[in-house]
């Protein structure tokens, strides 16, 4: 069996791994602490097989006044979590860091195809402060210790957080939609859960970069959405120019109908992770 550890409790991801592997009781045991109250410090991590690290701030609560806290959570708490892990005899730590480390949506009508061998170029403090915790723990990879990064596009799924809950009530109330060319990486949460418990099941290390089997176009999406709610909606390039204005001024139009995608190719893994596609995931997460 094995056996791991969740730090950073109530998290989505977290909460959502717990339930996902719920579905071999004998062959997974999970449990979780705290990190916010230091409840972590005093834990036993030598019983643990993985330290599974989801603590963290994300983006959605960025505030310019919160600097320093994000690198105290997102960078200095990994990296402390992961010496003690392997201090104590753990065998694998897993990090979730995020596709944010390579910046923003590419302008609307451009393409920003990231690979292997694009360099991570964070534009605000919360993709650097995962950048730094990524270059904190990574070096602590030996022999008896795997350490695993992470680095998901957008994550949605049912109750999550972000875009997806945004794109999903506008689907629900609106009869026309802006139907803008664009190509975007995202990752279902059944999707993201499995790849997790590969990681675990073949005790793997390096930096890992999941993702869908195809990529979304946001009117597409929408459009998915609304019909599988019993909505009718139109896709209209009626309201086209006027983003396309708007996308060279407000980041918020470039990161919904903006580009960002990883190339297929480095998403690739030996075992199947990616068991729901676009159609599928959108009906378990609206059902």
């Amino acid at each position: 069996m094995k056996r791991i550890l969740i730090t950073g409790a109530n998290s989505y991801i977290g909460t959502s791994f717990e339930k996902w592997v719920a579905q071999w009781p004998e062959e997974y045991h999970v449990d979780n602490v705290e990190t916010r109250n230091g409840e972590w410090k005093e834990i036993d991590f030598s019983p643990y097989d993985t330290i599974f690290h989801v603590a963290g701030i994300a983006h959605q609560d960025a505030k310019a006044d919160q600097e320093e806290l994000y690198y105290k959570v997102n960078r200095d708490l990994t990296i402390e979590v992961a010496q003690k892990a392997k201090a104590e005899g753990v065998k694998q730590f897993i990090f979730m860091s995020s596709m944010i480390v390579y910046g923003a949506s590419s302008k609307i009508g451009e393409t920003k195809i990231i690979t292997r061998d694009t360099v991570p170029e964070p534009i605000n403090f919360y993709g650097n402060s995962k950048l730094q915790a990524e270059q904190g723990i990574l070096p602590l990879q030996s022999d008896g210790f795997n350490v695993v990064v992470i680095r998901p596009p957008m994550i949605y799924g049912k109750d999550s957080k972000g875009n997806y809950p945004l794109l999903a009530k506008f689907a629900k109330i609106t009869p026309v939609f802006p139907n803008i060319e664009n190509k975007r990486s995202m990752l279902h949460i059944d999707n993201l859960t499995e790849f997790i418990r590969l990681m675990i099941e073949h005790s793997e290390n390096g930096v890992f970069f999941p993702q869908n089997r195809e990529y979304i176009k946001t009117a597409e999406m929408v459009k998915i959405i609304a019909d599988v709610k019993g909505k009718k909606i139109r896709l209209t390039k009626l309201f086209n120019p006027v983003l396309v204005g708007l996308g060279g001024k407000v980041n918020v139009v470039n990161k919904v109908f903006g580009s960002l995608l990883y190339s297929q190719d480095i998403s690739t893994y030996k075992y199947d992770y990616q068991l729901n596609d676009l159609k599928a995931s959108i009906i378990n997460t609206e059902n």
